[in-house]
């Protein structure tokens, strides 16, 4: 039974030993895979993003050529309301004008 025990003493520290020795070291050419992999997904990454801000830039653009576009269509509308609103006045006084009565002409001796 002491031999058990000891055996399976040792298996303990046999694996605490084999568990703390570093990992083999990556290849030169695993490295180098990895960062080629690595600058190709910034270099895409970095178009995706500039793709994106070139698209925002363009929805904003158009939303504000929107907003202007109705701005504008604002004012004329209320131009042309108060454009119709001088033109009645107008032709209100007009037709009062003609409708009041004149005087009678003066018969002179």
């Amino acid at each position: 039974m002491t031999k058990v025990i000891a055996t399976l003493i040792a298996g303990l520290f046999a694996t605490a030993a084999f568990a703390q020795t570093p990992a083999p070291a990556a290849t030169k050419a695993e490295a180098k895979e990895a960062k080629t992999v690595a600058k190709a997904e910034a270099k895409e990454t970095k178009a995706e993003i500039k793709a994106e801000a070139k698209t925002a830039k363009v929805e904003a653009d158009a939303k504000k050529d929107v907003a202007v576009a109705k701005a504008e269509e604002k004012s004329d509308k209320a131009d042309a309301h108060a454009k119709a609103g001088k033109t009645k006045a107008k032709a209100h006084a007009k037709v009062e004008k003609e409708a009041a009565p004149t005087p009678a002409p003066v018969a002179s001796k």
